[in-house]
């Protein structure tokens, strides 16, 4: 169909136009790549035959509308998730069409294929007593308890993403008075948060922990072998304590605690083990 291989286009687009034309951060990228590989998987599955062995023959726009249509009449996908990786599929299919234009009457079907509607999910957050009560989940003497409160301290002050903290790094960090924060969101915008002395000083004991003087491209949040947290990481340690939290309140709590939940929390967030209110 064309000199250009599947597997050429795909190398440059991840490679080359995503981070160095569009300039988009590394989390966005790899959002595009787990959902640029689940639909491989389909399409490869719908032609019986390998991801290696497919070529730009096979993504014609029939197929795009069967994917959509599996992940939720099979997979049970819901309707953001399906339209998350339509986005993803509206961009692989721009650059195909600005890169092979043989391929823009099929790139044109995809990109007319428009998002659907859902509910806007309902914001929660967690009142004062619940995150006192989540607080008082975290070991005292646990190995990573240090570590886990500075987590837990950093997000519930800044309301900063998921992404930002698994990517901090030390020369973002001012833990000296007045001690701040520079976090790098979506984008590529940066912003400036106040912390409070108890996290700084939360911060401070976590990193005294360290040995050697960490330079400033050091990942704050490090696990096993000192590798940075990833986004995952980072997921998988709040909801162990929001477990442990979720089966002891009582009455039980209507919120899934997850990292996002911090993000909706009262623009006043008292400081935990406090008592005031933040100015």
């Amino acid at each position: 169909m064309t000199e250009r291989s599947l597997a050429s286009v795909i190398h440059s687009y991840f490679l080359s136009y995503l981070s160095r034309d569009k300039g988009l951060q590394s989390s966005t990228i790899r959002s595009y790549r787990d959902s640029l590989r689940l639909f491989l998987i389909f399409v490869a599955g719908a032609n019986r035959r390998g991801v290696s062995e497919l070529d730009l023959e096979h993504l014609d726009y029939p197929v795009v509308q069967a994917f959509l249509h599996n992940m939720e009449a099979e997979r049970g996908n819901a309707i953001s998730t399906r339209n998350q990786r339509l986005a993803a599929l509206h961009a692989f299919y721009e650059y195909l069409g600005r890169t092979l234009p043989e391929m823009l009457p099929c790139c044109a079907k995809v990109a007319a294929i428009p998002m659907k509607r859902c509910p806007l999910p309902e914001m929660t957050f967690l009142a004062h007593d619940e995150v006192e009560a989540l607080f008082a989940c975290i070991p005292p003497h646990d190995r990573l308890a240090r570590r886990d409160r500075a987590l837990l301290m950093l997000l519930y002050n800044t309301g900063a993403r998921v992404s930002e903290v698994a990517q901090l790094t030390m020369g973002q960090l001012a833990l000296h008075s007045p001690a701040q924060v520079r976090l790098l969101g979506k984008g590529s915008k940066w912003r400036t948060c106040p912390l409070w002395n108890q996290t700084a000083k939360t911060l401070q004991a976590m990193l005294d922990e360290r040995t050697g003087d960490l330079p400033p491209d050091a990942p704050v949040f490090v696990g096993p072998g000192q590798m940075p947290m990833t986004r995952f990481g980072i997921y998988k340690r709040i909801r162990h304590y929001a477990r442990i939290w979720e089966t002891a309140a009582t009455p039980a709590s209507q919120v899934r605690v997850t990292p996002h939940v911090f993000r909706h929390n009262p623009g006043y967030r008292v400081m935990p083990g406090t008592v005031g209110v933040l100015r």
